[in-house]
């Protein structure tokens, strides 16, 4: 199965934000940005407004796209478009284990 993922890239002061996934979740305890799968009849921008209210409660407003990669995983092929992405106001941790806000240098440990 292939799916559609839009996600953000939230940049403040020089870094960025990144989740933490549910341990109950499919690749639970991994790092990703915030967002999520595009649902029938949805734009990629329309879903990551979506999933950026839904997984931080937060209004966002969706620039051009910064790159896309696609990844196959045993169960599944994940097709994800990351948009640069600003952040209207603070996020707010709702459904993942945590939030952070790291410099690029800082990827390896996550």
């Amino acid at each position: 199965m292939r799916v559609e993922v839009a996600a953000a890239l939230v940049f403040r002061n020089g870094r960025f934000l990144i989740r933490q996934r549910p341990p109950e979740k499919a690749r639970g305890g991994l790092w990703e940005f915030v967002g999520g799968k595009k649902e029938p009849g949805e734009s990629l921008p329309e879903a990551l407004v979506r999933e950026c209210r839904e997984e931080l409660d937060a209004p966002v407003r969706v620039g051009r796209i910064f790159c896309e990669v696609e990844h196959a995983y045993e169960d599944i092929t994940v097709h994800l478009t990351l948009f640069h992405t600003e952040l209207d106001g603070e996020a707010v941790q709702k459904e993942h284990t945590a939030l952070r806000w790291i410099t690029p240098e800082e990827i390896p440990g996550f």
